[in-house]
């Protein structure tokens, strides 16, 4: 073969300088599209699944169709928590019960910014884990008085105060919680560590 023949031929298996960028071009395009289709199912396997949130995350409750003196009952840690829309009625009561435990909720668990007569935020709305102090079962509600456990008798208020004479050691679980800027409950979580 000539050196003219050869010189063809290799010309002819290269690509041009043009060609070349857009094949290198198309493959980093098709590498990248690669990584990302393989990313996808990675990163979605890292947010939280259902149960997880179930079981720590917050929970954001939507409160604006709660009726007054509805109550909404929602999981969070899988447990039940109370979202109680208190009447100006409710709201009396708790603040003139007598015979309770714990009035001051000294020795009761709730956040300091619940540490008040109506162990709340907001009068208006109470916040509590629905489970008994005494032996975990879930009171009911009485429709004057408050709440009543019925496996043994234990009573408590509109704020989750127990009443003397009741089993329950404890006034209920108040959780951390805060108000979005959406007008909904975030159950599970301090407004300063949102």
């Amino acid at each position: 073969m000539t050196e003219e023949n050869q010189s063809t031929d290799e010309n002819n298996a290269r690509p041009s300088g043009g060609r070349r960028r857009a094949l290198l071009g198309i493959s980093s395009a098709l590498g990248g599209l690669g990584t990302v289709a393989a990313a996808a199912p990675f990163a979605a396997s890292l947010r939280p699944s259902r149960k997880t949130r179930a079981d720590g995350a917050p929970v954001t409750v939507d409160i604006s169709d709660i009726p007054e003196e509805g109550l909404r009952v929602t999981v969070w840690r899988q447990k039940p928590v109370w979202i109680l829309h208190r009447s100006r009625r409710m709201i009396d009561a708790v603040e003139n019960a007598a015979d309770l435990i714990d009035p001051e909720s000294d020795a009761s668990a709730q956040p300091v910014y619940c540490k008040n007569k109506t162990r709340s935020i907001r009068p208006e709305y109470f916040v509590a884990v629905g489970l008994c102090t005494h032996l975990g079962c879930s009171p009911g509600r009485e429709s004057e008085k408050g709440f009543l456990c019925a496996c043994h008798g234990s009573r408590f208020d509109f704020a989750g105060r127990v009443l003397k004479g009741s089993p329950a050691p404890k006034n209920l679980f108040i959780p951390p919680h805060y108000y979005d800027e959406r007008g909904g409950i975030v159950i599970g979580a301090d407004e300063a560590a949102a």
